[in-house]
């Protein structure tokens, strides 16, 4: 079983940045692709970034490209969020993910997830 745990949520004004961080508990880490999701009020879960298990590929929502960049420090067993020109339409808890076959922007196909940070963006 695979603990991952979120941090780095907030408030942040519209045009500002914000770093969420999820660390896995397990050595494991290396061999799981990660995604992050995120859930705003009202609405379905969606993909937001992923990246695979050696960090050399990445995939992002198109709402979020050239904004958002995911990175990984396996040694650290730790995987990274950086959101820039935050939007108020990125409101929502953002939750990590973890793959075991693919990196995906299916929901199905991560077995493992965090409790989710809240993250808040004020016009």
């Amino acid at each position: 079983q695979v603990q991952l745990v979120e941090s780095g949520g907030g408030l942040v004004q519209a045009g500002g940045s914000l770093r969420l961080s999820c660390v896995a508990s397990e050595r494991t880490f290396s061999t799981l692709h990660m995604g992050w999701f995120r859930q705003a009020p009202g609405k379905e879960r969606e993909f937001v970034a992923g990246i695979t298990r050696t960090g050399a590929n990445t995939h992002y929502a198109d709402s979020v490209k050239g904004r958002f960049t995911t990175s990984r420090d396996n040694a650290k067993n730790a995987v990274y969020l950086q959101m820039n020109s935050l939007k108020p339409e990125d409101t929502a808890v953002y939750y990590c993910a973890a793959s075991m076959l693919v990196l995906s922007t299916r929901e199905d196909q991560y077995v493992y997830w965090g409790q989710g940070t809240q993250v808040t963006v004020s016009s």
